[in-house]
């Protein structure tokens, strides 16, 4: 009996569970010859080697996760009939958080929203929700959202983030100015995963099992209390550990520590929309609480790290299509160009048969006219691969699944809601948020981050138009930069 066997150790195999004859040397002519083309083994894990990596996400590429629950606290029934949502239910879920701007080995403590990417399997399938930490965003229409992700990541001939490229992006897109200022405040480089909100948000539309039809905004509110980090706090941290937040939150959830959000959410009936104060579905916007309240849904509890970071993060594939009978999209352009980004990106980074794999599969059976195609390994067992067909392949039931007519009937609505509202305006938000939101401590750290950052590489003539854009959000806010600025 070898050591090995009698110390009960499994026999290294290859791909395909043929056990191997080495660990550690390769088949060679002679103990110093030239290697053989029949080592199949070497081989195999040379080309498994090279095809290591799949593309890294061109947005939110570094990030972490976990698996938990999502479970109700309050009746919402009568806003919505999505399963995740009624009374008493308790639905598996997986979780993502991540920057933005960042490639794979970026710091996790550099200054940038985090993303908050949610997939609920639901008893009517995959339910996703792409989050922010901000429930705002840097513009309104998707046309711009690839130009001002370049502006963020690196110079085409030097391969270096630039601040001056940033800031001509932003001072030339006025309705980045409420976002902006949630990124120079201290929300800006959260002290951990755990510590931080997490925000749909975009509008949404709910059902309910009459018909009626709302609109909503999703805010998760972290249990643990919101937590952020100096910028001096944040440099540092940087070059100590660049993968702080990835290890809290695994470290917490190893210890027992399992962090959870409160979900709650702003409900809008649907005629409101057409002439409040200003677009609703603007993304640069929010809605004021006074207006529409936050009304308590459910708990987020994440109580389960990935077996293989690989395979259950590196592979989730969230995407705002996923939606479930009673939720359903809006007029926000920025959502409409998600529902088509997200799953073609995931089609080109890991292949047309991504919803196959582990994190991505639904937890109740899928009966899909889908077919074929590179890695699928889920057999076609609907009976037939067209519809329709008399051979008992599935067929759609709007009567029982299908949500009654939304928002597209509604053209008058939605024209109404795209043309020039009485608060429409890209500063309003961003200065009554630093006049009344923020604190004298709070506004004294913002003046300090954005001047901080003007000052590295900023050119003249776009440090000129930074400094109107602040006057403009707040016109004392402005002074005080432009004093840090140039000192007078």
């Amino acid at each position: 009996m070898t050591e090995s066997a009698a110390r009960n150790i499994p026999p290294t195999t290859n791909n395909a569970g043929i056990p191997v004859e080495s660990d550690e040397h390769s088949l060679t002519v002679g103990p110093n010859g030239p290697i053989l083309l029949q080592d199949h083994y070497l081989l195999e894990k040379m080309a498994q080697f090279n095809r290591e990596r799949v593309p890294e996400r061109v947005v939110h590429a570094k990030g972490s996760g976990a698996y938990g629950v999502f479970e109700v606290t309050n009746d919402v029934s009568q806003f919505t009939k999505a399963d995740l949502f009624q009374p008493g239910r308790r639905t598996e879920m997986l979780a993502r958080f991540s920057t933005v701007a960042g490639e794979q080995g970026s710091p996790d403590t550099w200054r940038d929203p985090r993303g908050f990417a949610l997939k609920f399997y639901t008893e009517q399938g995959n339910y996703d929700l792409v989050g922010n930490n901000t429930p705002v965003f840097f513009v309104r229409d998707t046309i711009k959202f690839q130009d001002f992700i370049r502006s963020q990541k690196r110079r085409p001939d030097n391969g270096l983030r630039d601040h001056d490229m940033q800031w001509d992006f932003w001072t030339l897109s006025p309705e980045s100015a409420h976002q902006v200022t949630w990124l120079m405040g201290d929300r800006g480089i959260p002290s951990s995963y755990r510590r931080m909100n997490g925000y749909g948000s975009h509008t949404y539309m709910w059902i309910n099992a009459a018909g009626e039809k709302y609109w909503i905004k999703y805010h998760f509110h972290t249990d643990q209390g919101i937590g952020f980090l100096t910028q001096e706090e944040a440099d540092l941290m940087a070059g100590e550990d660049a993968d702080v937040h990835r290890r809290d939150l695994f470290d917490a959830i190893e210890r027992g520590e399992h962090p959870s959000w409160t979900l709650k959410v702003q409900v809008m009936p649907f005629e409101d929309a057409a002439d409040y104060r200003f677009n609703p579905f603007d993304l640069t916007k929010v809605w004021p609480h006074g207006d529409y309240p936050l009304i308590e849904v459910g708990r987020m509890t994440l109580n389960r790290n990935p077996e293989d970071f690989f395979v259950h993060i590196e592979q989730a594939a969230f995407e705002p299509s996923n939606m479930v009978p009673g939720i359903g999209p809006s007029p926000d352009k920025m959502l409409l160009g998600r529902l088509f980004s997200y799953p073609d990106t995931h089609r080109y980074r890991i292949g047309p048969n991504y919803a196959q794999l582990p994190p991505n599969r639904p937890h109740v059976p899928v009966h899909s006219y889908a077919k074929d195609g590179p890695m699928r390994y889920e057999p076609n067992r609907v009976g037939a691969v067209y519809a329709p067909n008399s051979y008992g392949g599935p067929a759609a039931d709007a009567a029982r699944f299908g949500d009654p007519a939304g928002w597209e009937t509604a053209g008058a609505m939605v024209r109404e809601a795209y043309k020039l509202h009485r608060e429409d305006d890209d500063w309003g938000q961003a200065g009554t948020m630093v006049r009344e939101v923020l604190d004298d401590d709070a506004r004294q750290r913002l003046v300090s981050n954005i001047s901080g950052h003007l000052l590295d590489g900023v050119s003249r003539p776009v440090l000129a138009r930074a400094l109107e854009y602040w006057r403009k959000v707040d016109k004392n806010l402005g002074d005080r930069v432009a004093k840090a600025v140039n000192g007078s």
